[in-house]
């Protein structure tokens, strides 16, 4: 297996991070459960593409984006987690769904993805925990 897949995504995640930060889009509390509805969403777009699995995509789909609704009102960490539970969803996927859409090595980089940012989202969570959420 190649590791430029889940160097791109740790180097995407990072950035996507940094960038955040820096920017101040993550003071808003839609940006990160926005990042785990889109993340989400991929496997049904390449399950369009492939012609099949639509309705276990979809339906997995919709359970990151009710974890991403529950974050969104004042429990980041479920987003957190959500993007680590994508993580992990990622690295199962081909094992567990018969999706032709997906390209072969979206697993590893979407994986490397989501795990950077469930991490800094966890990290920012117990942030905004200890110190109030920041000002807008």
């Amino acid at each position: 297996m190649s590791l430029l897949p889940i160097t791109a995504g740790l180097t995407l995640g990072a950035g996507i991070a940094a960038t955040a930060r820096w920017a101040g889009y993550d003071r808003d509390r839609s940006f990160y459960p926005t990042v785990l509805m889109v993340v989400a969403s991929y496997y049904v777009l390449f399950a369009v593409m492939g012609g099949q699995a639509l309705s276990v995509e979809l339906a997995i789909a919709t359970g990151f984006t009710g974890l991403a609704w529950l974050g969104g009102r004042g429990r980041l960490w479920l987003v957190g987690v959500g993007l680590l539970l994508h993580g992990l969803f990622d690295l199962l996927h081909p094992a567990v769904i018969d999706n032709p859409g997906v390209p072969a090595w979206w697993p590893a980089f979407c994986a490397a993805v989501d795990l950077v940012l469930g991490g800094w989202v966890l990290l920012l969570a117990g942030r905004v925990r200890r110190n109030g959420p920041p000002p807008h």
